[in-house]
């Protein structure tokens, strides 16, 4: 393992614990140094505004509590609602920082695995860039219909005003409750929530002191990777058909062992290969020899057909059912932030 992979490993393990250990106490001085920097961060931003109203998805906490496929299941109940959303993100990993539309033929690479799943998934406008006010004006020079805007992970950008906001916990809630590097924290618990906050919790339980609606992530097919990156759905199969048979599960994801969890909820024996996040796939980390391997979208991004060999591999889209009325509430919420500003 990497220097850098073994030491958020450690990290994670410290972190997702109800109670500080001895190293999250060793890190407490650069957690208080950290909070510092927050809040001279947000002192010094100065907040613009996008022509459309923005519903940020985001957390309070490092990594993997499931704002990816929030975006996705937001979006698409946004446009079965008759809204026209588009999507704006920082595009993490990326080359380059100009803002950048997600095309059909963009690569991950150029602009990001996840905004890449997420253009794939949804099919709107989205647009990539670290200046995300930028973004989304030139998302909507580009696409004057859109009305609404979700902006992916823009929690703690703090120079773009938003409207709402979905904030998302897994099962691991605030894990010690400490900022980082001492715990998992990227800001302080507020007492109570803003009144522009909605919680979401993804893994189907409560997981922190505030109320908020429940989702359940869901894996349920297969896609061979040729299929998927073509989007031929014909050649799909129900997960459990890979039921018996060995498959090297690899996830470059933050936290990775919830899909390895959830595979073998579906009753598939696997071995596991966790990944750190965003892994760029450079050189294939199993051997040539192996016969199938099963993975995320967001992997399977960076996995072109012509290089697999004689290795079998399966992709996994997750999915994120949103609650009756969850988007319907959001809108509301935009409703009334625009009734209050109004000139």
């Amino acid at each position: 393992m990497k220097p850098a992979a073994w030491a958020e490993a450690l990290l994670a393990k410290h972190w997702w614990q109800p109670r500080r250990t001895g190293l999250s106490w060793m890190l407490q001085p650069l957690a208080w140094l950290y909070g510092r920097l927050v809040q001279a961060h947000r002192a010094r931003s100065r907040t613009g505004r996008a022509p459309v109203p923005i519903i940020v998805v985001g957390n309070l906490v490092t990594g993997g509590a499931g704002k990816t496929p929030t975006v996705i299941a937001l979006v698409q109940a946004l446009a079965g609602l008759g809204k026209r959303p588009g999507v704006v993100s920082r595009g993490y990993g990326r080359r380059g920082s100009s803002p950048q539309a997600v095309q059909a033929d963009s690569t991950p690479q150029a602009v990001g695995d996840e905004p890449w799943v997420v253009q794939r998934r949804t099919g709107v406008p989205v647009w990539v860039g670290q200046d995300r006010l930028a973004a989304c004006l030139a998302l909507c020079q580009a696409h004057p219909d859109i009305d609404v805007l979700v902006l992916d992970d823009g929690l703690q950008h703090h120079a773009l005003h938003h409207d709402a906001a979905v904030v998302v916990f897994d099962e691991r809630g605030v894990g010690n409750g400490a900022l980082l590097p001492a715990g998992p924290m990227r800001e302080p618990l507020p007492d109570v929530v803003p009144a522009h906050w909605r919680v979401l919790y993804t893994a189907g339980l409560r997981s922190t002191p505030w109320p908020g609606a429940l989702a359940q992530r869901q894996i349920q097919l297969a896609w061979p990777l040729d299929a998927w990156h073509a989007g031929d759905a014909s050649r799909c199969l129900p997960l459990q058909a890979l039921g018996g048979r060995p498959l090297l599960a690899a996830a470059g994801l933050a936290a990775p062992e919830k899909f390895f969890s959830m595979l073998e909820g579906c009753g598939l024996h696997i071995d596991r290969l966790p990944l750190p996040d965003h892994h760029a796939y450079e050189t294939l980390p199993w051997p040539a020899s192996t016969a199938e391997i099963i993975t995320t979208e967001k992997d399977a991004a960076k996995l072109a057909p012509s290089r697999m060999g004689s290795t079998s591999v399966w992709v996994v889209p997750l999915d994120l059912p949103l609650p009756d009325g969850f988007a319907s509430e959001l809108l509301t919420l935009l409703h009334r932030a625009h009734h209050n500003h109004r000139p």
